[in-house]
């Protein structure tokens, strides 16, 4: 017998059952500053960056142009001279942290960025005060306040080590020495100013050494393996510091 009818129905209404409790999200991952084990593109890093480059080339050679026109550039110097030295005396600070970055992960590819880094702060160390020099031999200071577009163009690569990944630098210094002095524009720029020898050190010199640096930076880069996205990284630090290198140019251009 069974008892499924000996009892009357309820009238009170059923209760709507209670939703399960869905679980928190898991938190995301923090970013690694290990360079990737992923398979590397088959494009290398240096000709990737080049390629990203080529269309910002003419418009930053322009601006350079603009920038050492004869007319009123016995005046230009001096501003060009201040802006530099605010923007490189950044430069061994920058490369510094980056290497302090890039040590944190245990991985042989980082290992090398921070060594590269190293190595090239060594290389950069002092330049500052060649500038200096050069503004003293023309009776000039340094600027009291930096450009503010010189800010813009270090404080982006201090964001980029700290919180996205210092491979990213590489890109700023290929642009910055990739667009170095030619071999003969100290001594065209002394004949054009009348300023004093003294004063074109900087310029000199970086004609010199730039090209062996921009080498020595795209086989460093190839030598990383870098994963598509560390590649972007690179490449798109490139084209910021492009642009923000041109419309530098352009300040100091502008009478």
């Amino acid at each position: 017998m069974t008892t499924a009818a000996s009892h009357a129905p309820s009238t009170e209404p059923t209760p709507a059952p209670r939703p399960t409790p869905r679980p928190a999200p898991a938190p995301a991952p923090a970013a690694s500053l290990a360079l990737s084990t992923r398979p590397a593109p088959t494009v290398p890093a240096s000709l990737a960056l080049n390629t990203k480059l080529a269309p910002a080339t003419p418009v930053l050679r322009a601006a350079t142009a603009a920038l050492w026109r004869p007319e009123g550039l016995r005046r230009r110097y001096p501003r060009y001279l201040a802006a530099m030295h605010a923007l490189v005396r950044a430069s061994v600070p920058l490369l510094e942290r980056a290497a302090e970055r890039s040590a944190e992960p245990d991985a042989p590819a980082a290992r090398r960025l921070a060594a590269y880094c190293l190595r090239h702060a060594e290389e950069e160390r002092d330049h500052d005060a060649w500038l200096l020099e050069d503004l003293a031999a023309i009776g000039a200071a340094p600027a009291a306040v930096p450009h503010p577009v010189v800010v813009e163009l270090a404080g982006a690569q201090y964001y980029r080590i700290e919180h996205e990944h210092p491979v990213a630098l590489l890109g700023y210094i290929a642009v910055l020495e990739g667009n170095a002095p030619g071999p003969r524009l100290a001594d065209r720029l002394a004949g054009t100013t009348g300023l004093p020898p003294a004063a074109f050190r900087t310029v000199r010199e970086h004609a010199e050494l730039d090209g062996g640096h921009v080498d020595d930076l795209l086989r460093e880069l190839d030598a990383l393996e870098l994963p598509a996205h560390q590649q972007t990284a690179v490449c798109v630090s490139a084209l910021h510091t492009a642009g923000l290198l041109t419309r530098l140019f352009l300040a100091l251009a502008a009478d």
